[in-house]
């Protein structure tokens, strides 16, 4: 196409940007390949032969394909395109996720996204069957099919505002011994951790509701139906609909748990949305 566009070989050349004997020699190559004359000359000039003609619609296409496949290449590369499928807790799905989610696509209009919130176990079951790029669940015990990080998270004690529990800088086991506690889920690493933390400091809590997710727990406490502890981002999201907390003495941690099937390898755009989601924890972590 340089070639029918300019006229000459020469032009051809400075065009392409290579010099003009290696332009002579593709032309030459793609003639003997072809087997027939691409151009003939005319008052100095080369023109298109009437085969050529025939096949310059389909060049054009095929030049047009070409690039849009190294567009889409650099877009590949620059993390601009792709389809990132997530699996996370459903508590997840509608706390701190959503706002991340939306500021990673906010730069990256050709990602899609799938977002499947269920159970841990599930969430294992899928990795094991690599159905998904990745999981965000709590407290993984290991997988020889599965890889994970792990990120321990500040918890706090909710009440609602208002609760005589604001005047103290942090809450203990023994602040809340006369509570009615909204207490996570028994089968949960959580609550045994959280169980023994009572334990020792010889309190017990007075269970009053058990709950899987924290946003349900917090919701909970927005009206009025105890106390509970849970992770610091799940808390700030509802200071203002009702909610307060304070830091919870001993330190405990709620342990989340990137995996990801440990054959299936992610994408580029996959690894750089899984950084971005553990930098956007930096705040929360423990031990910051």
């Amino acid at each position: 196409m340089a070639v029918i566009s300019n006229g000459s070989v020469t032009a051809a050349a400075a065009d392409l940007g290579i010099s003009q004997p290696a332009a002579s020699r593709l032309l030459s190559d793609l003639t003997k390949g072809l087997n027939f004359q691409l151009f003939d000359k005319r008052d100095g000039r080369l023109v298109p032969t009437q085969e050529t003609r025939i096949l310059q619609p389909d060049i054009e296409r095929v030049l047009e394909l070409m690039g849009q496949i190294s567009d889409i290449s650099k877009d590949i590369t620059n993390r601009q395109v792709g389809h990132i499928r997530m699996a996370c807790l459903p508590g997840f799905a509608t706390s701190h996720l959503p706002r991340v989610v939306a500021d990673f696509l906010k730069e990256r209009p050709g990602v899609r996204m799938t977002i499947e919130p269920d159970r841990p176990e599930r969430i294992l079951e899928w990795m094991i069957g690599e159905q998904y790029d990745f999981g965000i669940t709590d407290d993984f015990v290991g997988h020889p099919a599965v890889e994970s990080s792990d990120l321990d998270i500040r918890t706090v004690c909710v009440f609602p505002s208002g609760d005589p529990l604001e005047s103290l800088d942090s809450i203990t086991p023994r602040d809340l011994s006369e509570r009615r506690f909204i207490q996570p889920h028994r089968d949960s690493a959580f609550h045994r951790r959280l169980s023994r933390v009572f334990s020792d400091a010889q309190v017990s809590w007075q269970t009053h509701i058990e709950v899987r997710q924290f946003t349900a727990a917090c919701e909970l406490v927005c009206h009025g139906a105890g106390v509970a502890i849970v992770s610091e981002f799940d808390a700030r999201k509802y200071e203002t609909l009702g909610l307060s907390y304070r830091k919870f003495a001993p330190a405990l941690p709620h342990t989340l748990s990137l995996v990801r099937p440990i054959l299936k390898k992610p994408s580029l755009v996959t690894l750089e949305f899984m950084e971005h989601f553990r930098e956007s924890l930096s705040p929360y972590l423990l031990n910051t």
